[in-house]
This record gives structure tokens, C-alpha cells and sequence, in this order.
């Protein structure tokens, strides 16, 4: 047993002074991930900070029209609010799909975005990891990887991000909020976890006693249509060999509007920019969301085992696409 130090925050003013003032200290929220890692030894804070009682458990309208969503909201209630059930299916379904029943209970939307890879390298500290121990190697590239990355993955990193959340977050265009040392700031989801590139101990672009406190939603779109599909090796509490975020409008026969996103492929949900840019305007078939699907996988580089999940994450986008234009094929 490690000891470490103990601070239940009152305010997140003093929970962001405590961070800047105590190097080693990680912030505690339902700790489903942070405590497992603790077990494992991956993770050894100095100290934790329990920001579990601030005041950001809530669901607020927005006077756009869009939802802020406190950090501490819980993912089962988060996935039955009436607003996200009717307003932004696409999250919803994508909270049911992560983790089980239990883990819903307790995990909290800001420790959904910044939960660790399940690279069974990382978690185990007999073997090397560049992002647990910057410099020591990616076994992963030459070893086990058949759930890991096969898009933007670098030389020293093919791990993946697990988050279920996220990947609808990004296709929904929401804002991360974060508050520091130097006060608030905003990250656009699609952009908050990063590539592993020289860095892959970065896991986001959050700085140094950020706390991140809510996520923002945009007014939803008129007529747009939301999926999250998720293919697994078993039907609960697994993580994503891919999955699909999409968000779609079509308006005589055409698409207005896309945004799409893919899991389980990338150290982040991979906004799929060269996939909509196909869709915008496009007659929304089978063949041009096939066309779309092939555009942003081109870039895919799989490894020596996961070369499966391109052809998987292809079927899942057009499959979905095709539903959300209501395509008789797909239902």
C-alpha cells in the first residue's frame, strides 16, 4: 500500500488551488478508473482531491437551446434524462452501450472523458509502456495488439481510447469546460483527447490543475436524425473494436447536414472530416456512404492482427448512415 494525501474539496476554486499547490495530486471523482489504476500501481498520486460533492451533478438548459452537463452527473442519469433521450439520442445510446449497469451508478461524465486506455500494456507495470513510463517502448506494435489502434497511431503508441461518451460528444460538437490556475477555458471535444504522436503520456489537452467541469451541447439540429453502433466481442461491458457516432440530415433525397465520428480505432474518437466532406450535398445512398466510409479509412494503417477492424468500422458508418436516411434495407 502506497500512502498518498486526502482533500475533500469545497468549492472548485479550492480544488483547483490544491492541485496548483501540490505536485503528484489527481483530482477523484466516482474513481471507477482512477482506483483500479491505483491497484494495479499504474497510478500513484501524492495525493487526491475529491471534487465527488462539488455542485456539478446538474442537467441546465441553456438559453440557446442547447444542455449544459455538470462533470459530476452520473452516467445512468445522464442516459435517461428526458432532454438527452429526445434531444441527443446519439449520447445516450452511446452511455448504455459503456461499462454495466453498476459502473453507470457511479462513474461521472467528466471521469468517462478522462478514463485511460485498456492497453493491457499500460496496465501492467512489469512490461514497458511509453505512455506509462515515457521512453521504454510500445510492445504493443510487435505484440498483443488486436484491439488497438489502426488510425493517427505513432511509433511509440497504438493504444486506444475507451470512451464510449466521447465518441458521441465529438459528433455532437460539444465544448469541454475547464477550469484552472488561470481561470476557464473551452475545448471542442473532437479536440480534447490528442494523438500519441512523441507524447503519448498525454492523454489530453487538459494543462496542469485543470478541472474540468461541465460539457456543453449545442441546440440540436431541425431534422437531424442521431445513432451510436457499437460492434464487441460480447454484448455488456466491453470496449469498442469499433464503434460509429453519426449525426445526419437529409432533405430531398440530399444530405444537408453529417457529422460523424469513429471509436475503438484511434488514442481519441476520430472525427471522420474527409467522410462528411464527401457527404455534404451528396444523394444520401448506400453508394455514397459506402464512397464517404472508404475516404476516411484510406488513412487507416492496421497492424500485423487488427486489420479487421477497417472493414468492420466500413460496415458499421454506411449501416448506420443508411438507418438515419431510412433506407429500406437497413430498416
Amino acid at each position: 500500500m502506497r500512502p498518498f494525501g486526502y482533500l475533500r474539496a469545497g468549492s472548485v476554486d479550492e480544488a483547483v488551488r490544491a492541485a496548483a499547490g501540490q505536485p503528484g495530486a489527481q483530482f477523484l471523482a466516482g474513481g471507477t478508473n482512477l482506483v483500479d489504476l491505483m491497484k494495479l500501481g499504474v497510478e500513484s498520486p501524492r495525493t487526491l482531491i475529491d471534487v465527488g460533492r462539488l455542485p456539478l451533478d446538474r442537467i441546465e438548459e441553456l438559453p440557446d437551446g442547447g444542455l449544459r452537463i455538470g462533470a459530476m452527473v452520473r452516467g445512468a442519469d445522464l442516459a435517461a434524462a428526458p432532454a438527452v433521450r429526445d434531444r441527443y439520442p446519439v449520447l445516450s445510446q452511446a452511455l448504455l452501450a459503456g461499462a454495466s449497469g453498476q459502473l453507470r451508478n457511479v462513474a461521472t461524465t467528466g471521469g468517462n472523458l478522462l478514463q485511460r486506455t485498456r492497453c493491457g500494456y499500460f496496465q501492467d507495470t512489469a512490461k514497458p509502456c511509453n505512455k506509462r513510463e515515457p521512453g521504454s517502448g510500445c510492445p504493443a506494435r510487435e505484440g498483443t495488439h488486436r484491439d488497438l489502434a489502426v488510425l493517427g497511431h505513432s511509433a511509440h503508441c497504438v493504444a486506444t481510447q475507451p470512451s464510449d461518451m466521447a465518441v458521441a460528444l465529438a459528433a455532437l460538437d460539444a465544448t469541454v469546460r475547464l477550469h484552472g490556475p488561470e481561470g476557464e477555458r473551452t475545448v471542442p471535444a473532437a479536440d480534447f483527447h490528442r494523438l500519441p504522436g512523441d507524447t503519448p503520456e498525454r492523454d489530453t489537452e487538459i494543462r496542469l490543475g485543470e478541472l474540468l467541469t461541465a460539457v456543453d451541447l449545442p441546440p440540436p439540429r431541425p431534422g437531424a436524425r442521431s445513432r451510436y453502433r457499437k460492434a464487441r466481442d460480447r454484448a455488456s461491458f466491453a470496449f469498442a473494436l469499433a464503434s460509429v457516432a453519426a449525426v445526419l440530415t437529409v432533405r430531398d433525397g440530399l444530405v444537408e447536414y453529417a457529422a460523424l465520428a469513429f471509436g475503438g480505432l484511434a488514442h481519441r474518437p476520430w472525427r471522420a472530416r474527409a467522410a462528411e466532406a464527401v457527404l455534404h450535398g451528396a444523394p444520401a445512398t448506400e453508394a455514397t456512404f459506402a464512397r464517404a466510409a472508404d475516404a476516411e479509412l484510406a488513412a487507416a494503417a492496421p497492424l500485423r492482427d487488427n486489420g479487421f477492424k477497417v472493414p468492420l468500422a466500413h460496415a458499421l458508418a454506411v449501416g448506420v448512415l443508411a438507418d438515419l436516411a431510412g433506407l429500406a434495407a437497413h430498416g
